[in-house]
């Protein structure tokens, strides 16, 4: 076996099982296979690929393989290995025989890879070396075709002219292309004739007849593909087109009626729609968009606009019809379409028309105004009162009513009986530029008649408004600055309305411009930069440089404002950025003002706390002094709180007692308790004011009242407080009293009569619980 040479050879079985019959006479002996299915080479044997045909249902004989060494005495045995080996393929071991036992579909597997060895069975020694082969599935026709992008759908343009392409569709075979003719496929057309064709080999339909959308807009196409060509036993395969007619403009808009008749009120205003026609066309979409117009009239009193959603014609009423004067009319209208392409203009060369009468009707009419609308100038600042402007109305019918005008909901403007305008107020442009006003018109004879005319007023503008900083500028300077360094770069605004550009002029003011530390240079495009005039700045001696700045503007008369420009001093260290001013200052500024605050809310806490303990002492003391004030004297408290003898002293004392010559109340030398309230009391009886004072007080108020030019024009009710002229009793605090309640005697209560009675007995018991 060592000296074995291999040598190459192609077993193969052809396509067509007959052929493999046709070598039957070809046998050897004892049973074996046609030599076209075998090939013996001496010394040696090595197989490439065997063929077999798909779709076979039984066992299949596929071919042998054979050994040069293979005498016949059955001593070799034949081992198969690969892709499908015993489960697709077998082999018979004596023989060499290999039989496909399965079912083969070249679509799902065309080849297979398997390898064989011969083993000599008394020695168990490999006779030949494992060697591989090839067996590959031939195709038969056994795939109909497909179509792939199924279903289809396509859109054409009617009228479209024969051979205008339509849709390609394809499909596709499963079996061999390289194997004879089976997926060779040809196209035909089932259902769609007269109106479409399609190319046999490409797929291709077009258009075969013209077609109208207004007849059918749809069509279905049936189209068959057949694989062999189309030959006999060829398979096939169906699909279906839909393919839509669009629609183009190859209909123009047609009246529905020859006449129309209208009716109009000789009252109707100018620009009302007196009515409506329609014009119908086949088409769809945009290609139905038409336009209304009036192809003649004489007096020009109509016109026709077109409703763009329900594609009618409007009448409108140009100018007011007049029944005395006309009372019919007869006008006509055409219409065409708004989208037409050149080519299909021939569709469109007569326009359709219609006639139209319209009929006027006898009216009372209102009032009418000689303008439509009005527009009034008047310029701002205007003194109250001022003229506007002037309508004017008349009654068109015989009788001529008088008129009479008023403007709705202005608190601007009014008007007189001659329809004359006037301003109430001032007027701001910068507040309002413009107003809208409704002028109405009245019949006095006939209320019930009444017309309104738009009226505008323009405010125009006066330079009124002076220049300004169009911003708050934070501006900052340090102190190592050199001269004729730029520290702010300003700008203005002016709220004026100019007709040309505004030009601004900046400047110095007169005062400041001849000893400052600053200069400015107008760059002559409303803008400014502001230079340092000298080398070197002191934090210490001026922090703040406040810098008057002349701001002119170009108006008719030229205004001008003087704007401060504040500029902060500040350290700005080795690197000498200002940007690091304006956060230095801001905390220096904002930790001076912390340390302030800290002190007034430690000092306001402090009065605070104070108040809070002086008021819980002394109310701990009245507690002390009345335990059973909310029970027992719900009634009967008195109040001791004030001088005595005032008007609204009627708790202590009666008023009426006090009615007594007026006498001024002296400072007294301090007493004792006692003595000083029992003179107190005596005194009171004596003392406050009569009723000439009172008389006398009230005559000089209600003389006030009327001679007040600021008083309101009706009657009103004025209060007044009238204390009285003073009290002998002078004050019953008892500060600066050099005697204590423990020196105290309160018998002399006893002595004031019974409103004193409780208060005497609640004093002296506590003056002899406390004894």
């Amino acid at each position: 076996m060592n000296c074995c040479i291999l040598l190459p050879f192609i077993l193969e079985i052809l396509l067509l099982w007959p052929y493999l019959t046709a070598t039957e006479n070809s046998t050897t002996e004892k049973g074996e296979h046609p030599v076209g299915a075998q090939l013996r080479v001496k010394r040696g044997w090595v197989w490439t690929q065997f063929s077999v045909p798909e779709e076979m249902n039984t066992t299949h004989y596929i071919g042998r393989l054979r050994s040069d060494l293979d005498n016949g005495n059955r001593s070799f045995q034949y081992k198969l290995w690969g892709d499908g080996a015993e489960s697709i393929f077998v082999i018979d071991e004596r023989t060499g025989d290999i039989y496909a036992i399965k079912k083969l579909d070249r679509e799902e597997r065309a080849l297979y890879t398997l390898r064989a060895q011969v083993i000599d069975t008394t020695t168990g020694r490999a006779v030949e070396p494992e060697s591989q082969f090839v067996i590959r599935v031939s195709d038969i026709n056994d795939n109909e075709p497909k179509f792939l992008d199924e279903p289809y759908e396509a859109l054409v343009p009617e009228m479209s002219p024969e051979g205008t392409f339509v849709i390609q569709v394809t499909a596709s075979d499963a079996d061999d292309p390289s194997s004879g003719n089976s997926a060779r496929l040809l196209y035909s057309l089932l259902q769609g004739q007269p109106y479409f064709s399609i190319e046999p080999t490409t797929g291709v339909i077009r258009i075969s007849y013209k077609m109208d959308r207004e007849l059918q807009d749809e069509y279905w196409v049936i189209i068959q593909a057949k694989d062999m060509i189309g030959q006999p036993g060829a398979l096939s395969g169906t699909t279906s087109v839909l393919v839509k007619l669009s629609d183009i403009n190859d209909n123009k808009p047609v009246f529905k009626e020859s006449l129309y008749r209208l009716t109009v009120s000789e009252s109707t205003p100018a620009g009302t729609s007196i009515g409506t026609i329609l014009a119908y066309d086949d088409d769809i979409g945009e290609n139905t968009e038409m336009d209304y117009s009036i192809e003649e009239d004489d007096s020009d009193t109509f016109d026709i606009i077109t409703n763009n959603k329900t594609q009618e014609g409007i009448v409108i009423l140009k100018k007011k019809v007049d029944f005395e004067q006309q009372n019919h009319y007869r006008i006509r209208a055409k219409v065409r379409n708004r989208h037409v392409d050149e080519q299909l203009m021939t569709y469109h060369a007569e326009a359709s028309t219609t006639s139209i009468k319209v009929q006027v009707q006898d009216d009372d009419e209102p009032p009418v105004f000689d303008l439509p609308y009005y527009i009034f100038k008047v310029f701002e600042e205007n003194p109250r009162g001022s003229l506007v402007g002037t309508v004017s109305a008349t009654d068109p019918d015989q009788n001529k009513s008088p008129i009479r005008y008023s403007i709705t909901r202005s608190q601007e403007f009014n008007i007189d009986d001659n329809g004359t305008i006037f301003a109430i107020n001032t007027l701001d442009r910068e507040t309002s530029a413009w107003y809208n006003l409704s002028v109405t018109a009245t019949e006095i004879n006939n209320v019930r008649q009444i017309s309104s005319v738009p009226a505008y007023v323009q405010v125009l503008n006066i330079n009124d408004h002076a220049p300004e900083f169009s911003e708050y500028y934070e501006t900052y300077v340090c102190e190592n600055t050199e001269s004729g360094q730029a520290i702010q770069t300003i700008s203005a605004v002016d709220r004026d309305e100019s007709i040309e550009e505004h030009r601004f002029y900046f400047n110095l003011s007169a005062e400041d411009s001849n000893n400052s530390s600053f200069t400015i240079t107008d760059h002559q495009d409303n803008t400014a930069v502001i230079l340092t005039n000298r080398t070197g700045f002191n934090i210490q001696e001026e922090p703040i440089f406040y810098i008057p700045i002349l701001i002119a503007d170009n108006g008719i008369p030229s205004l001008t404002s003087t704007n401060t420009l504040t500029v902060h001093v500040c350290d700005c260290g080795e690197n000498g950025r200002t940007e690091t001013c304006s956060s230095k200052a801001l905390m220096f500024s904002m930790g001076f003002s912390t340390e302030v605050i800290i002190a007034l809310l430690v000092l306001s806490m402090a009065i605070f706390g104070f108040i809070i303990l002086v008021l819980a002492l002394r109310q701990r003391r009245k507690q002390t002094l009345f335990p059973e004030k909310g029970e027992d004297f719900r009634e009967n408290i008195f109040r001791y709180d004030d001088e005595g003898g005032g008007e609204e002293d009627t708790e202590a004392f009666d008023i009426a007692e006090l009615r007594s010559s007026t006498i001024m109340r002296e400072r007294k030398t301090r007493k004792t308790t006692t003595a000083e309230i029992r003179s107190l009391y005596r005194q009171s009886l004596q003392v406050g004011p009569d009723s000439a004072i009172f008389r006398k007080f009230i005559l000089e108020k209600l003389e006030e009242a009327n001679t007040d030019p600021s008083a309101p024009p009706f009657d009103s009710l004025q209060t007044y407080a009238f204390e009285g002229t003073g009290s002998v009793a002078g004050s019953l605090s008892s500060l600066g009293s050099a005697i204590t309640d423990q020196d105290e005697n309160f018998d002399y209560l006893n002595e004031l009569g019974p409103r004193f009675k409780r208060l005497a007995c609640m004093f002296g018991s506590a003056v002899q619980s406390n004894k």
